[in-house]
């Protein structure tokens, strides 16, 4: 193979970002971090214990908050791979990759609350519930997609490959979201996410909404650094191939 053949499959390198390099310190991270920090501080001591599941139920803020900031992930995976599909921009797949891993993470986090929350209300830790059973599905859709990453060396085909995973996994997402209306299932009806208003009372909606907002920042901060980290990368092979 020619010089010119390897610099025509070879990502084009991105421009270093500001302060990647110099060791300091990552502010978005930061700020993500005490937002979340906060918020549990709220949820713990600051919102009124549930009548009925009592100190259990404020494993609710991490739960929700985590399952949806993992299907925002995942969506942005089947979102990223579409573009990537048709411009062939190297940075869409860098952003699905950077994506995935991360959702991986917080669906993680909501298979290992769930049962927590659900052991003394459901008196269970885990019960082949639809939500649940597609939810640990989804996490190894995704498992899968990392490791088809990893398991291929040729970019173009890996990038292809993972692309059409990544849409295919996220189209289990809106059956999670429905499988409580769909199946008969433990988890009870949606409380917020749902056509009418909101059945949470007021000073746990607050909680709850701060929550999905911290928890969302730091899928973005956690992001930004895995793209940068996969961009970094991208240099340092192109610089190899040179």
């Amino acid at each position: 193979m020619n010089d010119s053949t390897l610099h025509s499959h070879a990502p084009p390198i991105a421009a270093p970002h500001a302060g990647t390099r110099g060791g300091g310190p990552d502010w978005l991270f930061v700020a993500a971090a005490l937002a979340v920090a906060g918020t549990l501080v709220r949820a713990i001591w600051f919102t009124p214990i549930e009548a009925i599941q009592g100190p259990a139920q404020k494993i609710f803020y991490v739960h929700a908050p985590s399952a949806w900031v993992a299907f925002l992930a995942f969506g942005i995976v089947a979102l990223t791979s579409i573009l990537y599909l048709w411009l062939k921009d190297w940075r869409l797949d860098c952003v699905a990759e950077s994506s995935a891993e991360v959702g991986v993470v917080f669906t993680t986090v909501v298979l290992i609350s769930g049962p927590l929350w659900g052991k003394p209300i459901w008196g269970t830790w885990w019960t082949w519930d639809a939500r649940l059973t597609l939810t640990l599905f989804l996490w190894f859709i995704y498992m899968g997609y990392l490791v088809l990453r990893g398991a291929i060396e040729d970019r173009a085909m890996r990038a292809r490959y993972s692309a059409v995973l990544g849409i295919l996994g996220a189209l289990l997402i809106p059956f999670i979201h429905l499988s409580v209306y769909l199946f008969r299932t433990l988890h009870p009806m949606p409380i917020v996410l749902k056509p009418s208003a909101p059945s949470l009372p007021g000073d746990m909606l607050t909680t709850l909404l701060l929550s999905f907002a911290s928890f969302t920042l730091l899928y973005i901060a956690l992001l930004r650094a895995r793209y940068r980290l996969a961009t970094e990368r991208d240099e340092l092979e192109a610089e190899d191939r040179t």
